[in-house]
């Protein structure tokens, strides 16, 4: 197993008299992390939600059936949690019946019910963490702090992403394992709890994302390609954030009477999802849109070690009506910084003008492939690079 940026917070949230959820999309390692919090912790009890005999357990308990079911433990796992309708409700009671001598730790595939259902039951009972795929850092620290590996698989990981199984995979194996999710797992809690009744009408706007990625997104040109009105889209858009797939990037306007003040960008939270659902697994060389999956890749990485480091950071593009554009600022702090992202090394890039006298003092880089792990690391990470 890869270590994890998150497991040594959660182990430090143990015995806080608190639940802890880790929630993420399927497949990105939830399960193999419950195991490893497992190793050396005493008596563990483990459920499995997708089992209908296990869920039934936290399916309208009582104090007394949750007491008897976490007896004599030290912890107590509650996988794919979202498939009991009371979570919540269940998950406070565990607490204030057990809190203090067992730790619980529950996973979620997705935030459709968990989102809301367990953060009004059990509110003030709660230390959420997100798992993402394997980030850089965690590859880079699993090959003992040495990047050279990362570097040279630079191209694997635009492509194929860093989905745990696929990390370590062949292309083929890779390809094959990443359709399987895009054929299947990657719409399966959508479908399962939004009552959406045209699949095929979802997998189309999940393909016009795809092919936009690093550009900006409009709902009445989505409601165009898809045939849905706009409010459907922004729903499905929602739902797709909700089970992380894809995330939203605002456009920064505060100064400005010339900035674009309602755009947004989407991104895939792992680029071999993103080039799965469009059928492309095609090496750098003959593919158009090498530019848009660097651009992805770092966004997605910087916004994965912001979540782990609990950074507080925000994420946003900026761009004028005149088209002067910034790829990336990010806010930690009340403080900004801003990147253009380059493929290709010793390609140079300026901050724009309307940028400089809008935001004054602001640093700025540029990320190619000679100094991305920079960006990416998990100490100092909010440092700019010097471009």
């Amino acid at each position: 197993m890869i270590p994890r940026c998150i497991e040594k917070k959660i182990r430090a949230d143990f015995g806080k008299g608190k639940a802890i959820l880790i929630l993420g999309a399927r497949q990105v390692g939830k399960t193999t992390l419950l195991g490893h919090l497992a190793d050396g912790a005493g008596h563990v009890i483990r459920l499995d939600c997708d089992n209908a005999d296990d869920r039934a357990l936290l399916d309208s308990p009582s104090t007394t059936s949750l007491a008897s079911l976490a007896k004599g433990a030290d912890l107590l796992l509650v996988d794919e949690a979202q498939r009991v309708p009371g979570i919540g409700l269940a998950l406070k009671m565990l607490v204030d019946t057990v809190g203090r001598q067992t730790q619980i730790v529950a996973t979620g595939s997705s935030a459709l019910q968990l989102a809301q259902g367990v953060f009004e039951s059990a509110a003030g009972r709660i230390f959420e963490y997100r798992l993402h795929p394997i980030c850089h850092a965690e590859l880079v620290a699993a090959a003992g702090g040495d990047d050279r590996e990362e570097r040279r698989l630079l191209e694997k990981r635009l492509v194929f992403g860093s989905y745990p199984e696929v990390t370590g995979s062949s292309d083929s194996d890779a390809r094959r394992i990443l359709t399987a999710i895009a054929d299947g797992a990657l719409y399966k809690d959508i479908l399962a709890r939004s009552g959406i009744r045209k699949p095929d009408v979802l997998v189309r706007l999940v393909q016009c994302l795809a092919l936009q990625i690093g550009s900006e997104v409009s709902s009445g040109e989505l409601a165009g390609m898809t045939g849905l009105d706009r409010a459907t889209v922004e729903s499905y858009i929602d739902l797709l954030e909700k089970t992380f797939v894809v995330f939203r990037l605002p456009s920064l306007a505060r100064n400005a009477r010339n900035e674009l003040r309602k755009g947004r960008k989407i991104y895939f939270w792992d680029n071999g999802i993103r080039n799965a659902v469009i059928g492309n697994f095609a090496p750098l060389s003959l593919r158009t849109d090498t530019g848009a999956l660097w651009e992805n890749r770092m966004v997605a990485e910087r916004l994965k070690l912001a979540d782990y480091e609990q950074r507080g950071t925000r994420g946003f593009f900026w761009r004028t009506l005149a088209q002067s554009e910034v790829d990336y600022v990010e806010e930690t702090d009340g403080q900004l910084s801003a990147w253009e992202f380059k493929y290709g090394s010793g390609r140079k890039a300026r901050l724009p003008a309307a940028f400089s006298a809008a935001y004054p003092g602001t640093p700025f880089g540029v990320v190619t492939p000679d100094n991305y792990p920079e960006f990416l690391r998990l100490a100092d990470s909010e440092t700019p690079i010097v471009g």
